[in-house]
């Protein structure tokens, strides 16, 4: 259970009893059942209900080493299609017919939790069905993730490389890209949610974005700025929710105009102990003859740095998650919860950030309010490696953004709103997700209302309510 210390907004867990299981683990919620599937050492996949806290699946047999990754294919009805990450180097895919056992009616009546792992059936694996085997990564894969239309399906390894499958039929996959440009082990993927866009995360300190060019996929940029491994980025949802009263309707119709032409941001974390947000320069529109055949403009994306989240881990942040209510949630090697929001910027902004305390002390108030640092030759720590032309070289023959390029506009700040230290004990919390409360109310509760879900070296399965 978590340590006596307990700030106000983030609860215990919600269950009496957490989920028990053997480390390392992960985790994925479907989009729309009020599903958990988890992943771990013991070389199971166990799927949980989230409207009564129960065990209905335990899912084995189909991988020879752990389990380090899984995630839910989107846009289905009728069938509920996960695909699995492990260490013995290979993807798998499993298929079930969705039935009423997946998606039980709501309880109100009290759970034991004791008994749940006596009442599972031998319909787990007569109906989850080891569909696929997808080899060719040549060591660990670290993550896996489904695209927003679902029909790509992105994988990286500890060899260092991406590798992008699309399934062409039923248990049909192909593969079309095979992407080594990063030089380290690539510990997470993540697609973009509107668009065919990839960002992966390495061991090499760098972020790199990924789309196909005609048919060819390569990469169209890299975010550089952390000085150690990025451990996982994340999509912000496709509507954005800035918290607070802002003075002037002009500022925030002129913040939206932005982010609509810039789409969703991108969130980085790193075990250099920092959470950036990166944003896109949108491009010009270049105009183009309907009877040229030459392709104008580029696929290369330019992308800054917008701003770093207040600094509170201690030690190396391993996973981050963007809610759809805007909110962003951050866990690591120090075993804290940490959930921060976006707030429009006061008219009186040299107050120090009061969600950050003592906990600060020492370091940097622009950094630990989350304004991005410049290094010592006046260039934002981050590397602009955008294409030619997009950047400059300074003294160090770094890339740094191109002086032409507009600042980021800070009409927001993030501040700290909750924090619990010690949220599996005296373990690291490995991976943490977002999912929309199901149980309250016979299962029908507002869809503001969210729970947060990690994971933990300990085995533990935790599930957390915020009261904000």
């Amino acid at each position: 259970m978590p340590s006596p210390f307990s700030p106000p907004n983030i609860s215990l867990p919600l269950n009496p009893r957490p989920f028990l299981h053997l480390p390392r683990l992960a985790h994925s919620t479907p989009p729309t059942l009020p599903l958990l599937a988890t992943c771990s050492s013991d070389k199971t996949v166990r799927i949980y209900s989230l409207t009564t806290f129960t065990l209905l699946s335990t899912i084995t047999g189909g991988h020879k080493r752990s389990v380090r990754t899984c995630a839910w294919k989107p846009n289905l009805k009728g069938e509920s299609v996960l695909a699995t990450g492990s260490f013995d180097a290979s993807v798998g895919i499993w298929r079930r017919y969705d039935t009423d056992d997946l998606n039980p009616r709501p309880v109100v009546v009290p759970v034991d939790f004791d008994a749940r792992d006596e009442n599972i059936d031998e319909y787990d694996e007569e109906e989850w069905r080891f569909a696929v085997v997808l080899d060719g990564h040549e060591s660990e894969v670290k993550s896996v993730a489904w695209s927003t239309g679902g029909n790509l399906l992105a994988t990286c390894s500890r060899d260092k490389s991406v590798w992008i499958w699309e399934e062409v039929g039923e248990d049909d996959f192909e593969t079309i890209a095979v992407l080594q440009e990063h030089e380290g082990d690539v510990k997470c993927v993540a697609w973009h949610p509107e668009e065919e866009l990839l960002a992966s995360a390495s061991y090499d300190d760098d972020v790199r974005l990924w789309k196909e060019d005609v048919d060819d996929w390569g990469c169209v940029g890299v975010l550089r700025g952390h000085d150690s491994t990025v451990w996982c980025v994340q999509w912000e949802g496709a509507t954005p929710d800035v918290y607070g009263e802002v003075e002037g309707q002009e500022v925030k119709e002129k913040w939206m105009q932005r982010r609509e032409a810039s789409g969703p941001r991108l969130l980085s974390c790193s075990d250099d102990m920092s959470i950036r947000v990166w944003r896109r320069n949108p491009k010009e529109k270049v105009e183009q003859s309907r009877l040229s055949i030459i392709r104008t403009g580029s696929s290369e994306e330019d992308w800054v740095e917008e701003t770093r989240l207040p600094v509170v881990h201690s030690r190396p942040i391993y996973s981050i998650a963007w809610s759809k209510s805007g909110r962003i949630v951050s866990t690591g090697g120090d075993g804290a919860i940490v959930v921060y929001e976006e707030r429009w910027k006061q008219p009186n902004t040299n107050a120090e950030n009061p969600g950050v305390g003592a906990q600060t002390e020492g370091i940097d108030k622009g950094e630990a309010n989350g304004e991005p640092q410049t290094n010592t030759n006046g260039a934002e720590s981050m590397e602009g490696v955008i294409g030619e032309g997009d950047a400059t070289t300074d003294a160090n023959g770094q890339g740094v953004t191109n002086p032409g390029h507009e600042s980021p506009l800070q009409e927001t700040e993030w501040v700290v709103v909750a924090q619990i230290e010690g949220a599996h004990g005296v373990f690291e919390v490995n991976h943490v997700a977002w999912a929309a409360r199901r149980d309250k109310n016979g299962g029908v509760g507002p869809e503001q209302e969210e729970l947060i879900i990690t994971t933990g070296d300990d085995g533990v399965v935790k599930v957390w309510t915020l009261d904000i």
